[in-house]
């Protein structure tokens, strides 16, 4: 940690953080528009009497000011370096004209905001839905200076350009699902430039990142969903980043390799954990040779499914064929005796004891959720897990007996992030956000309808608590927003929207061409919660789905609700 004063107007600074990020960097500076004096401390202090001594540094700046006088202050920041920050300020504030920026900031905020919007007369729903749409446009943020230079993968200056900047913050654990998918709709050519910039970023550190921050990888959470965003963005026709480039560099994410890649020692397993090297030599991870084992599966199932799509665009036959197969892995898991995901250890038996509401965060066979809620996370095959559990009545059972079980968690070290529970479904956290849209995919939408309305209304609050679960980087909002308009996105990759039930009586997406895309409500209210017909641009919808190309291509969707479901 560094404080420097650098003239009676000017301070800069510069702390490096060791946490979640293991080589964080900021840097600061900021400029006055009075002159001051300043005492200035830096010292080492501990944390705990007799811990461990750490740096300070602070200073107490004092104004020789008027009666009510203002004393302005323009800050930078910059992960490069303190020259850095001093030219953000320079370039992006170069005057002192603080309703001008105060005015400037309004207007961005509502040019992003007005992308969407909504007619409705509760005055909560509005302001949630406004709250929520702005935590999205919070992050990823942007990480290239006003001269080009950004902090690399190696952690190390490196000269890019303004006009093609490089993005941090991707909690890409939360985000492929529903964040992503709307971003493909309200601004989809941010959302490729998203995928330019983590393509950059396994360039320079040798894979995806799975949670990238501030230029480090972190190793945070499983997965590999840079596929994901990746194939989702494909199959709705957005390609402006390296198609060839980011497909083979999937395929390094999902193959077990540990060489090449820019990290800290104690993030690498974790970022490269043995679970792919089993699902790839023997075609599952026992449960004994990783943690989070069966959560770990399901989701590379889910992430191969991505790449056996863009496989098949890119016309590579093996790997479409080795791809797809590996997608079907999640069969392995499902135990017909407790209808449940379990793990399974390398001698092929399950583990024991097993107790599908038990949860030990971060520390057993799931991730931040039990067997309740992982048992359902194979959105890209919902037939073939229609199947496993037995065909439709059976699925609807199982369906049914997620939302009316006992809430009760058991466990020495139960997973905080389990929250938001109806039942053991945990809207609190993202393994469950498609679980509800699953009732449209066997035929009883009503189902779908009466659960979204209730997450609708009893998980998402006009207060400043009003989230049942961490935001996790505007995945939490995402799903309030594409649900409160009337749909949502199960499988990213399978450009199809499930009908739920809208808030709104009329909800306008702005679309980049100028069209627009509007769903309408007609006798919507608290209790006309069922859908009783569905009309796409003046035709008939049997099914509750359209497609993304419907979005594009603008339009209308004409809900006509009812307080009885339509069987």
């Amino acid at each position: 940690m560094e404080l420097e004063v650098i003239s009676d107007t000017e301070i800069r600074g510069r702390k490096k953080t060791v946490y979640w990020a293991f080589d964080q960097y900021i840097n600061f500076y900021a400029k006055f528009s009075k002159p001051f004096t300043y005492t200035l401390v830096t010292d080492s202090m501990a944390l705990d009497e007799g811990g461990p001594l750490f740096p300070t540094a602070k200073a107490l700046l004092q104004f020789q000011t008027d009666n009510n006088e203002e004393v302005l202050v323009k800050v930078g920041v910059s992960a490069v370096d303190m020259d850095g920050a001093r030219k953000n300020v320079e370039v992006e504030i170069p005057e002192w004209d603080f309703n001008g920026v105060r005015s400037a900031a309004r207007e961005s905020w509502n040019n992003y905001l007005a992308k969407i919007d909504i007619e409705t007369s509760d005055k909560d729903q509005r302001v949630m839905f406004y709250t929520a749409l702005y935590h999205t446009g919070v992050q990823p943020n942007l990480f290239t200076d006003a001269d080009g230079r950004y902090l690399c993968m190696d952690l190390k200056p490196h000269q890019g350009s303004v006009e093609e900047p490089v993005y941090t913050v991707f909690s890409l654990w939360d985000t492929f699902r529903a964040y992503h998918p709307l971003m493909t709709i309200i601004d989809p050519d941010l959302n490729e430039a998203f995928i330019r910039s983590l393509i950059r970023k396994q360039h320079e550190g040798g894979v995806y990142p799975m949670w990238e921050l501030a230029g480090n990888y972190t190793g945070t959470m499983i997965g590999y969903h840079a596929a994901s965003i990746i194939a989702d963005a494909y199959t709705k026709g957005y390609r402006n980043f390296d198609v060839e480039d980011a497909y083979k560099a999937c395929i390094r994410a999902a193959e077990y390799d540990t060489t090449g890649i820019l990290c800290p020692p104690l993030v690498l397993p974790h970022l490269m954990p043995q679970a792919k090297y089993w699902k790839n030599k023997i075609g599952y991870v026992p449960c004994d040779k990783d943690n989070e084992s069966v959560a770990k599966a399901l989701e590379y199932a889910y992430d191969d499914w991505c790449i056996s799509v863009l496989a098949d665009a890119m016309g590579d036959e093996p790997n479409e064929e080795k791809y797809a197969a590996f997608a079907k892995g999640y069969q392995v898991y499902f135990d017909a005796s407790t209808r449940f995901m379990r793990g399974l250890d390398s001698e092929g038996n399950w583990r024991t004891p097993f107790n599908p509401r038990s949860s030990n965060h971060r520390s057993d066979d799931y991730c931040e959720g039990t067997a309740w809620q992982w048992t359902w996370f194979v959105p890209h095959d919902i037939d073939g897990l229609v199947e496993l559990m037995g065909g439709r009545d059976a699925f609807i059972g199982k369906l049914d007996s997620l939302f009316i079980a006992d809430s009760a968690l058991e466990g020495d070290m139960v997973s905080a992030d389990i929250s938001g529970l109806i039942g053991q479904y945990a809207h609190g956290n993202e393994p469950s956000h498609h679980i509800t849209h699953l009732y449209n995919y066997v035929d009883q939408p009503w189902r779908t309808q009466e659960l979204v309305d209730q997450v609708l209304h009893t998980l998402y609050f006009n207060d400043p608590d009003g989230l049942s679960g961490n935001e996790d980087c505007g995945q939490m909002s995402a799903w309030f927003i594409l649900n409160s308009m009337g749909f949502y996105q199960v499988c990213p990759g399978k450009p199809v929207y499930s009908i739920g039930r809208p808030l709104f009586e009329k909800s306008t997406i702005q679309l980049k061409d100028g069209k627009t895309f509007t769903v309408i409500a007609h006798n919507n209210s608290r209790e006309n919660k069922y859908v009783q017909s569905m009309v796409l641009n003046g035709k008939k919808l049997d099914k509750p789905f359209f497609t993304h190309q419907d979005i594009v291509d603008g339009g209308t969707l004409e809900l006509t609700m009812g307080n009885v479901p339509l069987k």
